[in-house]
């Protein structure tokens, strides 16, 4: 199902063309987004998308998530995270697992400048643990206009991830990757040379030896061990106070199922979590109906509906309704 997913064409009709946004989040560091905006942004509820690792805005579930949640009567932003989507020209800096600072600063931004009253996140795999995480530290901030998170296969405990990931069985997605990683990583160096060294490439073999060549140097952090622990969103879940949607399978190949009966995430009532027995990784297909038969995607426009519409209704906000097919 994994497989499946991931290669199956998809085609969305009805969503209309994006319009392109870039967002300064931090000094010399620029984000982009493809956005899906109604005739009057403030007047609606906005879901925000994060992709997984080595994802875009283009995915196929962002797309999907984006269409079902346009027809619900969100706005829709999809965001890359750092130097995906072709962006490496618009910072100097990589990206990493736990890095929340670019997505809040991007709804920051968004409710500053269109007046958003009610927002979502949704995040896959990656882009999961960054919602679960961005949702504990809006807590803690007052949530404010965050009303719903939804996360899909969240690595959320990155050490068990990486760890599962380095099985044998798992040798076609750890090379899928580690040859998309270092790819990424030699068009950072050619575009910043004094930044970055190619040396370390011809040593790395797994997610774990990039990690420990790159990402933990460049962020900070000790080794590849310590950036896994400090950016893993297990750590912090217990401080989320916001709606939080889990859906994970049983049978993902690297995300193991043993996190989510975390007592961190069992004794929080703001969490609410799904394992369904079948799913793979990110994919959840099902027989297809009103959704498409991509069963996660309509269960966040479903949890968003739930509270985002609540607060929209409080706040005389627009919305349209969807009722996705039941699985």
């Amino acid at each position: 199902m994994t497989l499946w997913t991931w290669a199956r064409s998809r085609q969305f009709p009805t969503l209309p063309a994006p319009v392109a946004r870039v967002f300064d989040v931090a000094p010399g560091v620029r984000v982009s987004a493809d956005c899906h905006w109604h005739d009057v942004p403030r007047d609606y509820p906005t879901l925000l998308a994060l992709h997984g690792l080595e994802g875009s805005s283009e995915a196929h579930y962002m797309r999907g998530i984006a269409d079902k949640a346009w027809r619900a009567g969100f706005n829709v932003v999809r965001l890359n995270q750092r130097n995906c989507g072709g962006t490496e020209h618009l910072c100097s800096t990589l990206y990493h697992s736990g890095l929340t600072a670019d997505a809040s600063a991007v709804l920051r931004e968004l409710v500053a400048t269109e007046g958003l009253r009610s927002l979502a996140v949704a995040g896959y795999s990656l882009g999961g643990n960054l919602a679960l995480k961005l949702a504990a530290e809006w807590s803690d901030a007052g949530a404010g206009p965050l009303h719903a998170v939804c996360a899909v296969s969240p690595t959320m405990d990155l050490e068990r991830c990486v760890r599962a990931l380095e099985r044998r069985a798992n040798y076609a997605y750890q090379w899928n990757f580690v040859r998309n990683l270092k790819a990424r990583m030699r068009r950072k160096i050619a575009l910043f040379p004094d930044q970055f060294s190619s040396e370390p490439l011809r040593r790395i073999r797994t997610v774990r030896d990039f990690d420990e060549l790159y990402t933990a140097p460049h962020f900070g952090f000790k080794n590849a061990a310590d950036y896994y622990y400090r950016a893993s969103a297990l750590r912090v879940v217990d401080r989320i106070r916001i709606p939080a949607l889990i859906l994970t399978a049983a049978d993902d190949p690297f995300v193991p199922i043993e996190p989510f009966s975390d007592p961190a995430i069992t004794a929080n009532r703001a969490i609410t979590v799904h394992v369904s027995p079948h799913g793979g990784h990110c994919a959840f297909l099902t027989r297809a109906g009103d959704d498409d038969g991509y069963w996660a995607e309509a269960q966040i426009v479903r949890w968003a509906q739930r509270y985002c519409i609540t607060q929209a209704t409080d706040h005389g906000l627009r919305t349209t309704d969807y009722q996705p097919t039941a699985p």
